[in-house]
């Protein structure tokens, strides 16, 4: 067999390097821009009555988004608390019982097909779904929302650390006598804990910052969100409605509420990231 110079494949190994060098420094040199830009023009709308106030009215100064904050807060809560827990049982289902099945590769093929459905469908199908029928916006229906987007994400995650825990683990288990939903729960589960937790609020922060679902479902409101059943406030929508409008200081107050949701999501994020580290260590 005739042996292939070596100079082709080195020029194209460092062809490569070099485009993926670029191609990084770009990411991190936008991700950096955008970063240092929010931080720039929101810092100055963090304060003290920015979470402790109410928005106030068009054009007059001050106010701040503490009703949007717990919305925001109270809305993802329970997305969190519906679709987490649905999210998690499928991806066991879809690891431990549905491996060639044809229910469980049907059900597979719904989870990715939902992981690319955009999100303003999803808000349109529980506008339908859930507002329509109730004659008005409130927060429960922008809580299915953001939990359908979740559920696919959390499925996912969760079916791919439990497959990567050995057989070995299943095995000594079951030869122990262990039932089958024992061994899931107390072995599988706990060797693939950090990934699972770590799906989870990847989830959580990919819901964070969506906006279409709940123009459709939850809208607004500038009061205390005493209840989810009716209009409730929460920062997207917020930040939309502030960035269009032609006061200064509510644009402001729109930069400081996205300086404070890409906080949450970069914490979140290196939060997951520390799991995962962890996981593998």
């Amino acid at each position: 067999m005739r042996r292939r110079p070596a100079t082709g494949r080195k020029i194209t190994d460092g062809a490569v390097r070099a485009l993926s060098l670029v191609a990084s420094a770009v990411g991190i040199f936008f991700l950096g821009w955008i970063l240092l830009e929010v931080a720039r023009r929101g810092a100055g709308a963090l304060g003290p009555a920015f979470f402790l106030d109410l928005p106030s009215p068009p054009g007059v100064a001050g106010g701040g988004l503490a009703g949007a904050i717990l919305g925001t807060l109270a809305i993802t809560a329970l997305a969190t608390l519906i679709g987490v827990p649905l999210g998690v049982l499928t991806g066991a289902y879809l690891s431990e019982l549905g491996q060639g099945t044809r229910f469980g590769a049907s059900v597979r093929f719904c989870v990715n097909t939902l992981m690319g459905v955009p999100s303003i469908l999803i808000g349109l199908y529980v506008y339908t779904l859930l507002v329509l029928p109730a004659g008005h916006f409130s927060g429960w229906a922008g809580a299915v929302a953001l939990a359908i987007i979740m559920l696919p994400l959390t499925a996912r995650t969760t079916e791919d650390m439990l497959v990567l825990v050995p057989d070995s683990l299943r095995e000594s288990a079951l030869a122990l006598g262990a039932p089958r939903w024992r061994v899931t729960l107390d072995v599988i589960f706990r060797a693939a804990r950090g990934g699972v937790v770590t799906g989870v609020l990847l989830a959580v922060a990919r819901v964070s910052g969506e906006t279409a679902p709940l123009l459709f479902t939850a809208l607004n409101s500038p009061y205390w969100p005493t209840t989810l059943s009716g209009p409730t406030g929460n920062l997207t929508v917020t930040i939309f409605n502030y960035a269009m409008s032609p006061y200064r200081d509510w644009q402001q107050t729109a930069w400081g509420a996205c300086l404070l949701i890409m906080a949450s999501v970069l914490g979140v994020t290196i939060l997951a990231r520390a799991l995962i580290r962890e996981k593998r260590r």
